[in-house]
């Protein structure tokens, strides 16, 4: 990649984060401004105090996406799984598969033992 094609990117995603954190900022205070004054007789707040309203609610209840987590909980589940399945007979795999199809339908794809779980 040249140089000015990562200013340009670099740029963008500035950009972006900006716009996302004043359209959250912005719905949170017309919100907060519409319901909690005629609903509870609370405060009008600004836009700062909204901005602090998002971070304490990300800090209380890790809202904002995945979280602190990310994908290695799903990772962890998946080797423990390609685990049980690698261990079954493989009467046990039939079984099992035609089970979870019948509770997930097309979306159980089956464990693969070759396919190995990335970091």
């Amino acid at each position: 990649m040249n140089r000015r094609f990562k200013l340009l990117r670099a740029l963008k995603i500035a950009v972006m984060i900006t716009l996302f954190i004043n359209i959250a900022g912005f719905g949170t205070m017309y919100l907060w401004n519409w319901l909690v004054p005629l609903l509870f007789h609370g405060p009008v707040i600004t836009f700062l105090q909204a901005l602090g309203l998002l971070v304490l609610s990300k800090i209380l209840f890790g809202g904002f996406g995945r979280g602190g987590r990310g994908f290695s909980g799903r990772r962890r589940w998946q080797r423990r799984m390609q685990e049980r399945f690698a261990n079954m007979t493989p009467e046990e795999k039939e079984k099992f598969s035609q089970q979870m199809q019948g509770r997930c339908g097309a979306k159980f794809r089956g464990f693969e033992e070759t396919r190995p779980v990335t970091e």
